[in-house]
């Protein structure tokens, strides 16, 4: 036999050629993840978020309440809405609802006419440092605004403006990156190992020929998925304990909600991810097939969730699409709970987007599963 021959190449060529035309699943895996980062990476990714939401107190009314709200929306990085009270202020801030409330104090129209330089307090969402940099450092230039606006005999000098914004930084005064960063990666790291857990499970069993055993025992596929979930719930339970306290000790990230009720929503998150596992498993053929399966949804979960990147600076089309995974919400609650101290009342819409979801995956991987039967 010769070293080399075309002929022998040309024929293996065509054998594998075969062979990747039969996996049709992983041909498909394989073109539509790269057009997805293409256009996750090129459309939905936005490091300078705008339109924020943002909520205007008002102690009085003032006469220059609208040309203060049409200064901060021309920035482009304000959506102001009028709040009715304190109340309604704390939660939109602790729920999320808004990033900043500008709280404009009484007398503020006869202290910027008088030239006393009243202060307008602004408390922003620190939580992600990243969100509100820009926003903030735009309000010099509102403060520009405002004085050309006002009377020619009420202007000021540039070096001395009509009045001045204090921006108070909550839940992380010191805009620090690692409390933004620490309480994703615990849901990061959550969904990685939970999800791919599970995803061998079904396909693992094909793949060893113990599957007809599974497939004989007197059970419904419903009990099936449960006892396949519940041993991955308490190991999650042990990684997130884990990562709780070294995070707590080495990085300093603050408790300051109940870890009882953060416990419990995790727990859901991670019956969440073990079900989406355990779909993908009854769908692919193989485990090769299934990873690739977890992979084509870890990456968007990722991007879209506000972790990696802000939320807000996504497009709409972007921001629904991470509102379907669970990892989207479970950061919020996490970081709600750890830095904001939420309760329940608090971080129920998000919970029960991750219990809708959980509900979803189970009823597909039982009709999966007993398709598979069939």
């Amino acid at each position: 036999m010769s070293n080399f021959s075309l002929k022998r190449l040309y024929s293996l060529l065509g054998k594998e050629w075969i062979q990747v035309r039969r996996d049709r699943m992983t041909l498909r895996l394989i073109i539509a993840l790269p057009i997805m980062q293409l256009f996750l990476f090129g459309y939905a990714i936005n490091t300078n978020p705008k339109h924020l939401p943002t909520g205007l107190l008002l102690a009085e009314p003032s006469k220059y309440e609208r040309t203060i709200v049409t200064a901060l929306q021309n920035t482009g990085y304000y959506d102001v809405k009028l709040f009715s009270s304190e109340a309604q202020a704390e939660r939109a801030l602790a729920t999320g609802e808004a990033l900043f409330t500008i709280n404009v104090p009484a007398n503020f129209d006869r202290s910027v006419d008088r030239g006393e330089e009243p202060q307008i307090l602004i408390d922003a969402d620190a939580t992600d440092p990243t969100a509100i940099g820009n926003a903030t450092a735009a309000l010099s230039a509102v403060v520009s605004d405002i004085n050309r606006d006002l009377p020619s005999i009420r202007q000021t000098p540039t070096t001395a403006p009509p009045f001045q914004f204090v921006v108070h930084a909550r839940y992380n005064p010191e805009q620090l990156t690692v409390l933004n960063v620490v309480p994703g990666l615990i849901c990061i790291v959550l969904t990685m190992s939970t999800l791919l857990i599970t995803t061998l499970s079904i396909t693992r069993e094909r793949e060893r020929g113990t599957m007809e055993n599974l497939m004989a025992m007197p059970v419904r596929p419903i009990e099936i998925m449960i006892a396949k979930i519940v041993p991955y719930v308490v190991i999650g339970y042990v990684q997130a304990l884990l990562i709780l306290v070294i995070s707590s000790l080495a990085f300093q990230l603050p408790i300051r909600g109940s870890v009882v009720l953060l416990l419990l929503a995790l727990g859901l998150f991670i019956a969440s991810n073990l079900a989406l596992g355990l779909t993908f498993s009854t769908i692919a053929t193989s485990q090769m097939q299934a990873q690739q399966l977890a992979q084509f949804t870890l990456l968007p979960s990722f991007m879209l969730s506000g972790f990696m990147f802000p939320f807000q600076g996504m497009p709409r089309w972007a921001q629904w699409l991470g509102e379907i995974f669970p990892t989207t919400h479970a950061i919020r609650i996490v970081r709600g709970v750890l830095l904001k101290g939420n309760g329940a009342t608090t971080i129920a819409p998000e919970l029960w987007p991750i219990a809708l979801f959980t509900l979803c995956v189970i009823a597909a991987a039982v009709w999966s599963y007993r398709e598979t039967l069939d």
